[in-house]
């Protein structure tokens, strides 16, 4: 059981306004609208779960377009979303769960689905309530503004920040909540490889990738993604539910900034439900 002063809650304070996006809200509209207007992407029905990058927009902003676009295309309807990225800052043992009230950004705040989070903690390990590994960590906190432009303003949120962790056990406590809402969806926040030459990291993305598109579990383990236990996670789950992945863009720094000695890469993928489009 949890103690009065575990379930009081505050609204969690953007963290890296100003430095990975833009602090002003006008600014910040405009420039997500702009990255998902220009990223080309399939025609897909039924997406139930994108991973996008997490790095600075400046840099990672044109792939996590390509990602959400294809959540704003969806029919707009209220949307928990399942928002998981790996830890930078604190270490998490497990899965630490954000046990905020809303979560705020320059757009406003987004509501977190706090029954759910209570459930998943009541639970016990691998998941906990951390705030404090919330609190600095950048990589829910980028694709927040994304969510909001792209899905309205009917969304909650569950916050899970990754540390190691048996993904399959992870998967296994969300496919009950995921079928029981149709609408639920799941965001993924993972750069790709870090700091290689332009070219190995291109061949070593690619790997990743491949694994990914491949269902390849045991592959995709080996990779190079700060994100990989997440990942791994939503592989998991879209077996279970017959979601099929697509590649919707990949590229690094490299690409963005003409830098290409050492490089971060960023991938965009989108799952959907293919037995449900039929």
């Amino acid at each position: 059981m949890y103690t009065t002063r575990e379930r009081r809650r505050t609204v969690r304070p953007a963290a890296v306004a100003g430095a990975f996006y833009p602090a002003d809200p006008a600014l910040l509209q405009q420039t997500v609208e702009q990255f998902m207007e220009a990223a080309e992407v399939p025609s897909l029905s039924d997406v139930r779960a994108v991973i996008a990058p997490h790095a600075g927009y400046v840099y990672s902003g044109p792939i996590a377009g390509a990602s959400f676009r294809m959540l704003q295309q969806l029919p707009k309807r209220p949307r928990t979303v399942y928002l998981m990225g790996p830890a930078h800052y604190h270490p998490v043992n497990g899965v630490a769960l954000g046990n905020f009230s809303a979560l705020r950004t320059p757009l406003g705040e987004v509501p977190v689905a706090v029954e759910i989070v209570d459930l998943l903690a009541e639970q016990g390990p691998p998941f906990h309530l951390d705030v404090l590994a919330h609190l600095p960590e950048h990589c829910l906190e980028v694709e927040l503004p994304f969510l909001q432009v792209a899905l309205g303003g009917e969304i909650r949120v569950v916050p899970m920040l990754f540390g190691q962790v048996d993904s399959r056990l992870v998967a296994m406590s969300l496919v009950e909540p995921l079928r029981s809402d149709p609408n639920a969806l799941v965001v993924v926040s993972s750069d790709l490889s870090h700091y290689h030459s332009y070219d190995a990291a291109r061949k070593l993305d690619a790997h990743f990738l491949s694994a990914v598109l491949a269902r390849d579990t045991a592959a995709a383990s080996q990779g190079e993604a700060c994100g990989v236990y997440p990942i791994l996670t939503l592989m998991s789950i879209a077996r279970q539910f017959g979601w099929q992945p697509v590649l919707l863009d990949a590229r690094n720094s490299g690409d963005i900034t003409g830098d290409k000695t050492r490089v971060v890469g960023y991938g965009a993928v989108a799952y959907t439900d293919k037995m449900k489009s039929r």
